[in-house]
């Protein structure tokens, strides 16, 4: 274990900021933006600690945090990260203070201070929930932490968001609670078909110990699969992501779409594969399709979008189809290459809504037809929004190529036809990233009253996407310190499901080839 519990002060120093702010007086909204930036770097340097006393040759779990909580439940506060969790923790802690500059002037200064405070607070608390969810050994913990999340993103939508926020955020609760008490019934059964005791609810005691017949393990997979295929979001359960992401404000969208929707895929690694194997093997054949047409849906159904925040969230759903794919195709390179995914999706996400945000603050507009010839106002916005989209459409030498690769070269080792009709999704991704910056940023040069011309991207804007743009760069070039990090962890994963690399195929000479 470690001396320093890093991952709960990573919990606590922001819902402690968030405490503060909360008790501000009625008219300290600058105060308030500036603790939760400080909060929000303070966490992130934490984060940067654990990754350096990451070890790649220790235990599955390091940073280990156990302490009984309610023993005549089995329920430990356990946590605990693999390098899947601590990259995607690493991950949230760099996007927020991001969110949270990029987010500074978005209620404006005649907006009520009392609001201005609650939405920053909001933003620390969900934080908090994020590191907790992705930290937790514990599966009850987790279950906590899943429902935990839900709260303040509610909030964030419900109350901040667009014209149409409360059915959006309404429909996001629904389908997120629909899921989790789905889930809370593979919980329940898996304590009853688990080892028991006092802490028998750690992973670390439930992995290889589930009991009961094979259709009990099956029953338990899917519900724990239907609540992170909804958390993903993977077709048919969908629905709720585009509305979410359209109506909640830019920051608020990029932690919904760019780290809280990887719990969903996370949850599938850590739970559904490694607590039951022989379920994941038998589920794998429909997973595959489900992800796959999610491949294809999400990226048929963002070409014909005319609202561009809407036409961002449906790309995500085909980006997560490329995600799922990869940890199903049970190979290592597959399986790092959806690792690696889930960090590059973030930050890709990231930039095309908080860049969209910037569009339409400046143009009171998210339809994509009230645009056009932008970049000959806006040069810097123009520029940079391109090279976000090119990483989105994963061109090489930026991140999300790495990424889309390994999974599609790894799924094609052991199914071809899955990885050539999901190869069509970046063709795809071409025509709606292309298309989108044709339509906004092209054509003759439009026209503005006297005075109302847009300003180009802030100093405060550039630094907000100064760093997700050198993630690209960084991670495309050189993604071998995140894919040091996650590889034990895929490698750990597939043994114990009992998957194994297939042999590569022999020439006639009888080499490789």
């Amino acid at each position: 274990m470690s001396s320093l519990p890093l991952l709960t002060l990573m919990m606590v120093v922001p819902l402690v900021g968030a405490v503060v702010i909360a008790l501000l007086p009625g008219g300290s909204a600058a105060y308030a933006k500036t603790i939760a930036l400080g909060a929000s770097l303070i966490t992130l340097v934490l984060a940067l600690v654990a990754w350096g006393q990451w070890d790649s040759a220790g235990a599955r779990y390091q940073l280990a945090e156990v302490h009984s909580w309610i023993p005549q439940f089995g329920v430990s506060y356990a946590l605990g990260v693999d390098g899947i969790a601590l990259s995607l923790i690493v991950m949230a802690a760099i996007l927020t203070p991001i969110c949270l500059l990029a987010a500074w002037n978005d209620l404006g200064a005649d907006e009520c201070p009392r609001r201005v405070k609650s939405y920053f607070a909001l933003m620390l608390v969900l934080l908090t929930f994020m590191v907790g969810v992705f930290a937790a050994t514990d599966v009850f913990l987790f279950y906590v932490f899943f429902e935990a999340m839900l709260i303040p993103v509610y909030f964030l939508i419900g109350m901040f968001g667009g014209p149409r926020r409360q059915y959006a955020a309404m429909k996001f609760l629904l389908f997120s609670l629909v899921g989790g008490l789905i889930m809370l019934v593979g919980v329940i059964a898996l304590y009853h078909y688990g080892p028991g005791g006092t802490d028998g609810f750690l992973m670390d005691k439930l992995i290889g110990n589930v009991g009961g017949s094979v259709e009990a393990g099956r029953w338990m997979f899917l519900a724990f699969f239907i609540a992170f295929a909804i958390k993903a979001p993977m077709w048919p359960v969908h629905t709720w992501l585009p509305d979410a992401a359209t109506e909640a404000r830019p920051a608020t969208a990029v932690l919904l779409v760019g780290v809280l929707d990887k719990v969903g895929t996370f949850g599938m690694i850590r739970f559904c594969l490694t607590l039951f194997p022989e379920a994941s093997q038998w589920a794998t054949p429909v997973v595959i399709v489900l992800a796959v047409i999610s491949v294809v849906y999400g990226a048929l159904l963002a070409i014909g979008q005319t609202d561009m925040m809407r036409l961002i969230a449906f790309t995500s759903i085909s980006h997560f189809g490329f995600i799922v794919l990869g940890i199903f195709a049970f190979t290592t390179t597959a399986g790092a290459g959806s690792a690696l995914y889930m960090v590059n999706h973030g930050f890709a996400t990231a930039g095309l809504f908080l860049l969209a945000g910037f569009l339409v603050a400046r143009r009171g507009s998210k339809r994509i037809d009230d645009y056009g010839g932008w970049q000959r106002v806006t040069p810097v916005l123009a520029g940079t929004f391109l090279v976000v989209g090119l990483s989105s459409m994963a061109l090489p030498g930026l991140s999300s190529f790495v990424s889309e690769f390994l999974v599609l070269v790894g799924t094609f080792s052991v199914n071809k036809a899955a990885a050539v009709v999901a190869g069509l999704g970046i063709v795809l991704a071409a025509l709606y990233i292309l298309f989108l910056y044709q339509r906004v940023f092209t054509g003759p040069k439009p026209s503005f009253a006297e005075g109302k011309a847009p300003l180009d991207l802030s100093w405060r804007e550039k630094a907000v996407v100064i760093p997700i743009i050198a993630s690209f760069l960084v991670l495309g070039f050189y993604p071998k310190p995140v894919l040091d990090l996650v590889n034990p962890a895929v490698k750990q994963t597939l043994h114990v499901v009992g998957a194994t690399d297939p042999a590569p195929a022999l020439n006639a000479t009888g080499s490789a080839q």
